[in-house]
């Protein structure tokens, strides 16, 4: 069973907008127009059996229609392998009421996005959230590290994710990005080997933009105090694999900025043992996800 745990799609009526603001201020191209026919096409000539869509609420009123559409998809697609997340503000006040809503309605997690939320990972309101999300068995993803689209904003990079696994251990936490986008030495360092989940998108393809801001991204000034890599070297990335243990690695594709395709592909050509590739490609997520 092959399992992507971290897509993307839009409703028809605003994706190509979306995708063209989205795109556009990170320079990186999309793969497939990003809309929910898109991704189930996409799966079909890939072979995938399941895509785990993540929407982000960046305003606080977002919440309810978003919510609302993430369990229709689920009703309505999921014997077509779409299973959708729900989305939460920081700043939404009934957010107890907000979960226990989704749990019940059979929504099985919840993405998070600090740097879109302009919220510090280990802030108070991210906090009460995780600890909800825990009494109602939500999985919780969480964009780490930094973004494409806004470089330097250091919203949720080890220093702000590292007191949140201490002080509550989630069990169902999922760090995207390999742990943290652009900032994989303190990843290895700090995150790399404690009970959390790293999830592959954005880490192991390339970026296709010569002029992308991703090139510029720095937390300094100056250059020679941190090396930058947009991307994981395969030997890296096995190096990850062994440390933190593939059964808590999650293949992700990132879709539609990614093709599920070429992200399957390269993992599969990492040279990990087969049985390793199995955990990370689909064993892991299924278990998670209880299918």
């Amino acid at each position: 069973m092959i399992i992507d745990f971290h897509t993307h799609t839009f409703p028809e009526k605003i994706a190509q907008s979306a995708i063209a603001k989205l795109s556009a201020s990170a320079d990186i191209k999309n793969y497939i127009a990003g809309t929910l026919t898109d991704l189930i096409s996409s799966m079909q000539n890939n072979s995938i059996d399941y895509s785990v869509i993540l929407p982000v609420v960046t305003r606080p009123e977002q919440e309810k229609n978003i919510n609302r559409l993430a369990i229709e998809t689920n009703e309505h697609f999921h014997d077509q392998g779409i299973i959708s997340f729900g989305g939460i503000h920081p700043d939404n006040e009934d957010y107890k009421a907000i979960l226990h809503f989704l749990s019940t309605h059979g929504v099985k997690g919840i993405k998070l996005h600090p740097v879109f939320q302009k919220t510090y990972f280990n802030d108070i309101r991210y906090k009460r959230i995780v600890s909800c999300a825990m009494d109602e068995d939500l999985i919780v993803v969480t964009h780490a590290g930094y973004d494409i689209s806004y470089p330097g904003a250091d919203f949720a990079t080890p220093a702000h994710v590292l007191p949140m696994i201490k002080e509550l251990n989630p069990p169902k936490l999922v760090l995207a990005h390999m742990g943290g986008w652009n900032c994989w030495d303190e990843v290895y360092e700090k995150i790399a080997g404690l009970p959390v989940y790293l999830d592959t998108s954005f880490s192991l393809t390339p970026l296709r933009s010569p002029k992308s801001k991703a090139a510029t991204i720095n937390r300094y000034d100056d250059r020679s105090k941190r090396s930058e890599r947009l991307q994981l070297k395969t030997e890296e990335f096995c190096k990850f694999v062994r440390k933190h243990g593939a059964d808590h690695i999650l293949f992700g594709s990132d879709s539609p900025w990614s093709d599920q395709g070429e992200s399957l592909n390269i993992l599969n050509n990492t040279g990990l043992a087969a049985t390793d590739i199995s955990k990370i490609s689909g064993e892991n997520a299924s278990r998670l996800l209880s299918l």
